[in-house]
């Protein structure tokens, strides 16, 4: 009840901060229903006693539709514009919902729909920072001397709330999102910055870099993308910490196999982050650089060398992570989807499959729902070695989906391949079927 009550009077102070009445919040929330064409409200004498219900000694949450309406009325600041960072009377607004009984999923959809609504109307940097924060960094890019760590903690958390958002948001607007963030930690980067400030700046650097490498590779710009990992590895070498290095590296390599045509690039860039992950603190790190390197090879058909690499990852996988720098983006489930490539390409279809099934089912968090497609595809490619390509379409028409919500390019690319399989039974009515959903989704 304790909670409900801190709910009920941060949702009375929010509304008080804006000089607003019970009434005038009710016609606010139904102007911004009407803005956005949702359905009509009722009377504003119904909606405020909504309002006051939210806000009374025994407070009701909101039912979702009205949620969502506060989201959006709380992410638009005074002035106008869009505000969605820590402190921020939206971050508030989520605060308040949390409390009143709304759970962490539904938090993460209304975050989502807020965002995507802020890159429809083109907002940027100002979606993911308090009007304060932002006046601070315009401050400090006038004078670098005047940086804090607020300052850096705010390009932080819009890297990190950009990451946060792949497999939400399309890759597109993610790179909308970022640009400016990017922007602003160079131009810091390149003198008058604090000295205290310079080694956690440059990890923001090193993390947005290589995230934002990744974004214009999925914006098919590989020349942009070349040029932002040749700085993240720049800045990565600047640094006491083999493992960030590693990172670079391997993201790098991920998108040179898919940006260029051959292995031989690919492998030097996994063999690099090996190299740097074996001096490194992070064994999570080191494990996925062993798993790549053994995709890597079976692609080239050196089964011996895939299977070497894939018994360091599993070694490093069950170790013990405690105080492991880099504890999230790799896990068992990305490594049995690695298991499954190297299946494919140098051993057993069947066992493939299963790995690329116990993979997906493992995948099932909005930030790995790239990867899930990913593992999907490859399942669906099985199949069809299999001799079962009937249903190998099947589970690619779910894949077309995912591929189409986030904008990956390396979905689209392995159904591109999984498709080219099916050619021996192109004059099937489920092939066209297939081709027809890729066409209207992907446009191919």
């Amino acid at each position: 009840m304790e909670d409900k009550a801190a709910g009920a009077a941060t949702f009375r102070r929010l509304r008080k901060q804006r000089a607003l009445s019970l009434a005038g919040l009710a016609r606010a929330l139904t102007a911004t229903a009407a803005e956005l064409h949702h359905p009509s409200l009722p009377g504003i004498a119904s909606v405020q006693r909504s309002v006051a219900r939210w806000e009374s000694d025994k407070p009701t949450l909101p039912d979702e539709r009205y949620q969502l309406l506060l989201a959006h009325f709380y992410a638009r600041t005074l002035s106008g514009d869009t505000a969605l960072g820590p402190g921020s009377d939206f971050a508030e607004c989520l605060h308040a919902l949390a409390l009143l009984g709304a759970g962490e999923r539904r938090a993460s959809e209304i975050r989502t729909l807020i965002l995507r609504a802020a890159t429809d109307a083109g907002g940027r940097m100002l979606a993911l920072l308090t009007p304060a924060v932002h006046a601070g960094l315009a401050a400090a890019l006038d004078n670098p001397a005047r940086a804090d760590e607020q300052t850096v903690a705010a390009l932080a958390s819009v890297v990190t709330d950009v990451d946060t958002e792949v497999g939400s948001l399309p890759m597109v607007r993610l790179q909308l999102l970022l640009t400016p963030a990017i922007e602003v930690t160079r131009r810091l980067l390149t003198g008058g910055l604090p000295k205290p400030l310079v080694p956690r700046l440059r990890e923001v650097a090193v993390t947005g870099l290589t995230l934002a490498g990744r974004l214009a590779f999925e914006a098919r710009d590989d020349t942009a993308s070349r040029a932002l990992y040749s700085a993240a590895t720049q800045e990565a070498g600047r640094l006491a910490q083999p493992w960030r290095q590693a990172g670079v590296h391997m993201s790098h390599a991920l998108v040179s196999l898919y940006s260029t045509r051959g292995l031989d690039e690919a492998r030097r860039l996994a063999d690099q982050a090996v190299l740097a992950a074996r001096t490194g603190e992070s064994t999570l790190v080191r494990a996925r650089a062993h798993a790549l390197q053994a995709e890597l090879a079976a692609r080239g058909g050196h089964e011996r060398q895939a299977q070497a690499a894939l018994g360091l990852a599993w070694y490093d996988m069950d170790a013990d992570h405690t105080g492991d720098p880099a504890p999230v983006g790799f896990s068992a489930g990305h490594l049995r989807g690695f298991e499954g490539v190297c299946e494919l390409y140098v051993g057993d279809a069947g066992m493939a499959h299963d790995r690329f099934a116990r993979s997906a089912a493992d995948l099932n968090t909005p930030r790995e729902q790239v990867q899930r497609a990913i593992v999907t595809t490859d399942q669906a490619l099985a199949r069809i070695r299999l001799g079962d390509p009937r249903s190998a379409a099947d589970l690619l028409h779910e894949c077309v989906a995912a591929a189409s919500s986030t904008g990956g390019r390396v979905p689209a690319l392995r159904l591109r391949q999984a498709r080219k399989e099916l050619q021996p039974w192109r004059r099937e009515d489920w092939v066209a079927d297939l081709d027809d959903h890729l066409m209207e989704v992907l446009g191919r």
